[in-house]
């Protein structure tokens, strides 16, 4: 299993990397300010990130427990995404909705653009992530479908 630095080290650039993206992007979509969308970024991301340790702390651990391993596969890696995204969508919504002075609706879709963005993104994060950081364990292993 990965370490509390490598835990760390892989939340911070994961939200680094990805408000450079999101912000100007979800700027120009929403039609927003830069600002506002980067204050929704960056306060989402401190969130995000404190949800992406313990939440990726708790899928290994089960993934560990369960396998033995906690080397992904392609589908579990989807699955993944997945639930981080929907665990997060339900924390963000209201805030999104009071802090841009929004109906729920307008911001459970603006959480779900978001959402479907990042899921994207830390499937490919993820991917590379591992690539760039792999964990001795795997050397002897191959992920199944």
């Amino acid at each position: 299993m990965r370490t509390a630095w490598d835990r760390v080290r892989h939340a911070l650039f994961f939200e680094i990397f990805g408000l450079i993206l999101v912000v100007p992007l979800g700027a120009v979509v929403f039609a927003m300010p830069l600002h506002d969308i980067g204050v929704v970024g960056v306060v989402s991301a401190t969130i995000a990130m404190a949800w992406n340790y313990v939440y990726n702390l708790m899928f290994d651990t089960v993934l560990k427990r369960t396998t033995g391993t906690t080397l992904k596969s392609l589908r579990l890696r989807v699955l993944h995404a997945v639930l981080f995204e929907l665990g997060l969508l339900i924390v963000l919504m209201p805030f999104i909705a009071w802090y841009l002075g929004i109906t729920l609706l307008h911001a459970l879709i603006m959480d779900i653009a978001f959402a479907l963005f990042y899921m994207g993104y830390a499937f490919v994060f993820n991917l590379a992530y591992d690539k760039v950081f792999p964990l001795k364990e795997w050397e002897q292993q191959t992920a199944t479908p």
